[in-house]
C-alpha cells in the first residue's frame, strides 16, 4: 500500500461527496477552493456544465467574509443551494464563508 500525500486523500474526499452533491439551474452548486495565496468560490451548473459566477480573495478571514456578503447578492437569485465543500475539512476558512453566506441569509 502506498503512502498517499494530502493532495491524493482531499482528491478522493472530493470524489466522495460529488457522487452525491450535484447543481441544477434551479439549485446551483456553491464550490470552494484554496491555493497557498487566494480563496475562489462559485456558482455552478452541473446539467449544464458551466460556472455560473465566481469570486476570489486573499486567503484571509476578513477578506473572506467580504467576498462572501458579495457571493450572497449573487445567490439570494437562486431559492437554494448546495454547498460543495471541495473535500476540504470543514473548519477554518470554509467554515468561515459558509456561516457568513447563512448570515446573509442564503439557503446553503
Amino acid at each position: 500500500m502506498k503512502n498517499k500525500n494530502k493532495q491524493q486523500k482531499r482528491e478522493r474526499r472530493k470524489a466522495h461527496i460529488r457522487k452525491n452533491v450535484r447543481g441544477t439551474s434551479s439549485k446551483p452548486r456553491i464550490f470552494v477552493f484554496k491555493s497557498n495565496k487566494y480563496f475562489y468560490a462559485g456558482l455552478a451548473d452541473d446539467d449544464k456544465s458551466i460556472v455560473l459566477k465566481s469570486f476570489m480573495c486573499k486567503k484571509r478571514s476578513d477578506d473572506i467574509i467580504a467576498m462572501a456578503k458579495k457571493f450572497a447578492k449573487e445567490a439570494v437569485k437562486s431559492d437554494s443551494l448546495v454547498f460543495d465543500r471541495s473535500g476540504y475539512r470543514y473548519h477554518g476558512l470554509i467554515k468561515t464563508f459558509a456561516d457568513e453566506l447563512r448570515n446573509q441569509k442564503v439557503n446553503i
